[in-house]
């Protein structure tokens, strides 16, 4: 039990060296690539947020030198800009791209945060295989311990014997 505690307490310490006590070496690549991954879709996630949210605001305001939104949009401003084009725009482009903007904010920030939440995730999976490996370090695998499927026949109503499997677990001291 002492084993368990240490290990846990390891890996909550550091991800990573609960394995390492455990000398379960080849865990360690998978812990860091998960960390990894989720961080970077983390930070990918996050400056994409952020660059809609900033066109989105520079579209919406009323400022003529704000105008990050056209590195996103690639119509003709004149159709779609009520600012830089006021007698060309068309109100329905406006609205289209405004609210496409508006949808990407949304999508991104979703998966922004859906990042952090697996990244706390996978920081408790990484201690609960350090605690659960460390618990099962010395268990019993020996031929003292034995699994069977076998045929059965059972009593059905009616008076019918029906077939079936059972499976049992037998311990031999």
């Amino acid at each position: 039990m002492a084993e368990s505690l240490k290990a846990t307490m390891m890996a909550v310490a550091f991800p990573g060296l609960g394995q390492i006590y455990n000398r379960k070496y080849w865990k360690i690549p998978l812990v860091y690539a998960g960390f990894g991954g989720l961080i970077y879709s983390a930070g990918f996630n996050s400056s994409q947020y952020n660059k809609y949210m900033k066109a989105y605001q520079d579209f919406t305001d009323a400022i003529p030198e704000t105008k990050s939104y056209q590195v996103l949009i690639i119509a003709d401003p004149s159709t779609y800009d009520p600012v830089l084009h006021p007698n060309t725009y068309n109100l329905s482009n406006a609205s289209y791209y405004k609210d496409g903007m508006l949808r990407m904010v949304d999508y991104y920030k979703r998966y922004r945060d859906l990042s952090y939440i697996g990244i706390a995730g996978w920081y408790l999976f990484s201690i609960l295989d350090a605690n659960v490996d460390a618990s099962l370090f010395n268990y019993d695998i020996s031929d003292n311990l034995d699994i069977a499927v076998v045929p059965v026949q059972f009593p059905l109503p009616g008076g019918f014997i029906g077939a079936g499997l059972n499976v049992s677990l037998k311990v031999t001291f």
